[in-house]
Parts: C-alpha cells; sequence; structure tokens
C-alpha cells in the first residue's frame, strides 16, 4: 500500500515544496521509497510500501501513449491483474512490469472513465494528463482519498494531515460536522469530512479536474434483483466467490499472513489460504489478539459471549499454520490513545483503535501484508440489529443504542442537542430512502436489505478506516477479501430466509464453508474483535481523563461532569458491541485532544 497527494492547477503554477511537505506528512503508509512528479500544472507526490515488483512498480510513473504523456499516482491492489494484463496486451502493449500501477494506468489509458468499473480490489489513484487528473477510488472505500478545492488549485491526498500542510486549508468544523461527531462517530457521512474545507471522495466515486473545475459521479452501486434459484445454488455460488477473493488476495513478493481470531469470518481466510500455502508446500502464518488479564477478567456479554483465544489456537493447530498470539499490555492501550488518533485524524474508537496499532506494529515486525475477516457480518448479516426488532426498528442508526447520551455530556450551546438529534436523524432517513429494495420482497427482506446497506455505507467504513490507519501507521498492508463488490451483489439478493436459516447469523456463509471448518469454529456465536476486560485499563483512563480535564480549556468550558459520572457508573454499551465506559472516557480523551492539536475552530 501507499500514500499519494497533490495539488493541480491549470491556472497557475502548483507549490512543489508544498507537496513535499504534504508527502512527508505521511511517510509512514509508504517507508520503503518515495517520489514526486512536477510539470507546470501539477505536483504529485507518492510514498510506497513494496508489495508486488519491488524493483520495478517506483512511482509517480509515467508512459507516453499516442501523442500523450500519462502520469499515475496509485494506492491499493488490484486483484484480477492476471486478465486485465492479457486484455492490455491483446491491445499491443509491451508491459515493462509485474505490478498492478502499470495495469491501472493502462486500464484509464485505454478504457478511460470506465476503468475503474473494470477494476477488483481496493484502490485511490489519480492519473494526470497534463490537460485534466481523473481520480477514482475503490467501491467501499477501502483505501482512503481526501481533496480541498481552493481558488484554481484542487489539492489532494490520501489522510487529513497531507491536506492540513496546506494554510490555505482552514481548521474550520461547522455546528453540523461537530453533530455527526457527537452523536455518529467513529461513523461519518461519506462525500465528506469534519473540516468545512475538505471533502472526501465517496467510495464507488470518479472524479475530473480540469481548466473547466471539478465534476463528480458514482461509477457503481448495488442493485436489489429477484433470485430465482434454490439455496444449494447459493451455498455454491458463496463458496466460490469467497473462496476466490480469498486466493486472489494471496499474490504477495513480500511475508504474507492472516488474522485469526477463530471466529467465523477470519477462519473462513486462513482456511482457504492455508489450504492454498499447503498446495505450495507451505506454511501459512497466523496471528490471533489477547490482552494482559483478560481470561481472569473476562465476564460474557450478549455482543461478546466468550473469549477468542482458546478457538484461535485450536483452529491454528487444526490448520497447521505457524501460530502467534500477540497479547498488549494495559499500559500500551492508554500509551496508544493518542498516537491512534493522530494516526485516524479524527476522535476514533478509543482502545479498539489502540489495541489494533499495537498490534499492526507486532505484526510488521514479522510481515508486510495480513489477511483479515472484515466486512463480513455487514454483508452476510452478522449483527444483532440485522435480526433484533429493537435494535432494528429503533428510528435510528441501530448500532447506535443512545444516541442522546454523548451530546448529554456537553452544555447544550455546544451540542444543541434537538437540532442535532434531527439533524442526524435525517440522514438516516435519507438512507433508508435511497436503499435498493424490491416491490416483490417481503418484509423480512427488506429489513435485511435496509440493515446490509446501513451497515455498509457506515459501519463498515468506519471500520476500513480503522483498519487502514492502524495498519498503515505501522507499514503493514492488510487486505480484507470480504470486500469482493461480487460477494455483495450476490448475498444482496439471496433471500433472508436462505442467509437466516434456522435462526442462526451467517447462516449462508457457514453453509457454504462446511467443507473447509471443524463444526466447533463452523457454529461458533459470533463474537467481535476482542478489547481489554481488564479493570485496570478502567482506572488508567480514569487517571489519564483526569490528568487531561485539568489541563483541557474545551472540555472545562463545556462538559458537565455529573452527567459524566452517572454515564461511567451505569457503564452501557453505548455504540456498536464494543464501546462502554471506559471506551467513553478514552473517547474524550481523543476528542479533546484532536480539538486543541489541530486548533480547531467550531462556526
Amino acid at each position: 500500500m501507499c500514500s499519494i497527494c497533490g495539488e493541480v492547477n491549470f491556472i497557475n503554477e502548483p507549490s512543489l515544496s508544498l507537496v513535499k511537505e504534504m508527502n512527508k506528512a505521511m511517510k509512514h503508509r509508504g517507508p520503503d521509497t518515495s517520489g514526486v512528479f512536477y510539470d507546470d500544472c501539477a505536483s504529485l507526490g507518492h510514498n510506497r510500501l513494496c508489495v508486488i515488483d519491488i524493483e520495478n512498480g517506483a512511482q509517480p510513473m509515467s508512459v507516453f501513449y499516442g501523442n500523450k504523456k500519462y502520469t499515475i499516482i496509485y494506492n491499493g491492489e488490484i486483484y484480477n491483474c492476471d486478465e486485465l494484463r492479457q486484455d492490455i496486451k491483446k491491445q499491443g502493449i509491451e508491459l515493462k512490469t509485474t505490478c498492478d500501477t502499470e495495469i491501472v494506468l493502462y486500464s484509464y489509458i485505454l478504457y478511460g472513465e470506465d476503468a475503474p468499473k473494470m477494476l477488483n480490489g481496493i484502490f485511490a489513484f489519480c492519473v494526470y494528463d497534463g490537460e485534466k487528473a481523473f481520480f477514482a477510488r475503490d467501491r467501499f472505500g477501502v483505501k482512503p482519498f481526501y481533496y480541498s478545492k481552493i481558488g484554481d488549485s484542487l489539492y489532494f491526498a490520501s489522510e487529513i494531515k497531507s491536506l492540513l500542510k496546506c494554510d490555505k486549508i482552514s481548521r474550520n468544523i461547522t455546528k453540523e460536522a461537530l453533530w455527526e461527531i457527537l452523536y455518529l462517530s467513529p461513523n461519518f457521512v461519506g462525500g465528506r469530512s469534519p473540516y468545512k474545507d475538505i471533502l472526501e471522495l465517496s467510495p464507488a466515486e470518479c472524479m475530473i479536474f480540469d481548466k473547466n473545475g471539478v465534476e463528480k459521479w458514482t461509477y457503481w452501486q448495488v442493485n436489489a434483483k429477484p433470485y430465482f434459484k434454490d439455496k444449494k445454488h447459493a451455498y455454491e455460488k458463496t463458496e466460490y466467490l469467497v473462496s476466490d477473493a480469498i486466493k486472489r488476495q494471496l499474490v504477495s513478493d513480500v511475508p504474507l499472513s492472516t488474522l485469526l481470531s477463530g471466529g467465523l469470518d477470519s477462519s473462513v481466510v486462513s482456511a482457504i489460504a492455508s489450504e492454498e500455502y499447503k498446495k505450495r508446500g507451505e506454511t501459512l502464518s497466523t496471528y490471533s489478539f489477547e490482552y494482559e488479564g483478560n481470561k481472569e477478567s473476562f465476564q460474557g456479554s450478549l455482543f461478546q459471549p466468550e473469549c477468542d483465544d482458546d478457538f484461535a489456537t485450536y483452529l491454528a493447530e487444526h490448520l497447521g499454520t505457524n501460530h502467534t498470539v500477540l497479547t498488549a499490555k494495559t499500559r500500551d492501550l492508554v500509551d496508544y490513545l493518542i498516537p491512534a488518533t493522530i494516526y485516524r485524524d479524527l476522535p476514533g474508537q478509543a482502545d479498539i483503535d489502540s489495541s489494533l496499532l499495537y498490534f499492526c506494529k507486532e505484526i510488521k515486525k514479522h510481515h508486510t501484508v495480513s489477511l483479515s475477516g472484515e466486512c463480513s457480518d455487514e454483508i452476510f448479516g452478522g449483527y444483532p440489529w440485522f435480526y433484533r426488532p429493537e435494535m432494528l426498528y429503533s428510528d435510528f442508526f441501530p448500532w447506535i443504542h443512545s444516541p442522546r447520551l454523548r451530546p448529554s455530556l456537553f452544555k447544550d450551546s455546544i451540542s444543541n442537542s434537538d437540532d442535532g438529534y434531527e439533524y442526524v436523524r435525517s440522514i438516516y432517513k435519507s438512507s433508508l430512502t435511497a436503499c435498493p429494495t424490491l416491490e416483490t420482497d417481503s418484509e423480512a427482506m427488506k429489513n435485511s436489505r435496509i440493515a446490509s446497506y446501513l451497515s455498509v455505507n457506515y459501519f463498515m467504513t468506519s471500520l476500513l478506516q480503522r483498519k487502514d490507519r492502524m495498519s498503515m501507521a505501522s507499514g503493514l498492508e492488510i487486505r480484507v477479501p470480504f470486500a469482493d463488490h461480487r460477494i455483495y451483489e450476490f448475498v444482496y439478493n439471496v433471500p433472508w430466509e436462505i442467509k437466516f436459516e434456522g435462526g442462526v447469523e451467517k447462516a449462508l456463509l457457514r453453509n457454504a464453508m462446511r467443507k473447509h471448518l471443524p463444526n466447533k469454529i463452523l457454529w461458533r456465536k459470533k463474537s467481535p474483535y476482542p478489547k481489554t476486560h481488564n479493570k485496570a485499563y478502567f482506572d488508567l483512563v480514569k487517571k489519564f481523563f483526569t490528568e487531561r480535564y485539568e489541563h483541557s480549556h474545551y472540555l472545562k468550558e463545556t462538559l458537565d461532569l455529573s452527567k459524566l459520572d452517572e454515564i461511567i457508573s451505569s457503564n452501557k454499551t453505548w455504540f456498536g458491541q464494543l464501546m462502554g465506559a471506559p471506551q467513553l472516557l478514552a473517547w474524550l480523551i481523543q476528542f479533546d485532544f484532536w480539538l486543541e492539536s489541530n486548533n480547531i475552530n467550531i462556526i
């Protein structure tokens, strides 16, 4: 993986020195090599994490075709390169590398604006030809892309911190952005950032910038279609699509591993990967995560009924992988809260972020690429809001259990609780309207579509953002095979009674992968990303919060400590499946740090 950034200006000469600074701010994403392209209209920067064709894949990459020069900067991985390479060669083009950067570049040269539709993978890229700049982002937004149009210049980057190197871009946030942070975060509405001047290229969007300005459009969306086959076909097609996605993503010229929690999704990925490695006479490396003191402190819940550790080691032995259990110390979870905020550019998911940052840095010591089971729950229906009526019909984003909780901590002059709630609720309502359905859908099928559509477009994007920022902060590439658009397009239209057969979440995936997993894993109830249950973590976070509060102008002026004490003592889960009282305190620490360190001004 990599980072990209740049300034394009067809009226005045762009700044080379600025783009070098922007590029430097994201060196962690591409620690191996860096490069810059510059001419009268464009200054483009790139940092590279070398994974495929290490010797020849340097960027920016330029080629001449016809009478024109094309230059690309690209962040991502393309998994149908073999098919595209054969097609490009049939056009009489002699490729000079085996890397996917050249494939993406020639796909654009040959097919123009249709090129993103042809790519199976995760990507964000810019192709510049002297007259215009073309940008595209992958269908699920696995790879990030932010931009800002200021005067005659278009600035863009993989991370917000890079754009903030430009003095012309303000650090102001609007009241609507603050509402989204208080009511929705770590979810954010696609197409924008909290910063007034910084926008986001949404998942599955393209953009052209030329002397006439900016033009954007969506090149892909999931469609609702009738399903005429039986469940046997659903099982077979699912097994093929999932297995094919995993196999395609095992290509690497550097050491590769998988993340194995012992849950269904990571176990599917590890099982298929292990089978392929055995065919090569190799042994797959796997990692699972644990926390200091967790076995002594763990208490099961509806959302996290049991620990992962025993299941992960059991499956690793069953598959014969080279397995490592990484254990995070409680002190590390607290110490990494601020770095996680810096790398995410926003207040995120507290220790859910900081722990992943720690684990990624440990994995990077031995591997450069890992495959993860992320994105399966949103597509196959693994979350409780797919089938629990009180969550599905809450009239708000269903994973936000208490939408008014965080805003209630702040003075109403800050949170504007009623206006903020109605504003965010209107976003939810608009999303319901946009969800593709059929008139012939049963109520259960319609509900499953809505749950999946909301989850993919909001919940999943926040998890992917977390995965991207924490892994790339460590120089580690994490791939997500379930985020293959072919899987989503198919599963979205499989009847709910097949996906939820027998009242079991993700029954379709379980039935499809029967021959690859032992029953102990295959039918295990869903368990989310593990978190610490060690009371020492809560104590350390309380101490950290108290110290920060004493020196914080913002929290002192806006926070109601009496309400905070009441919420903390109740220890309710307020977001998703993992965010309880310790995470709320940690989130407030991250929120305060973000405001202070970036000199945020609320307008």
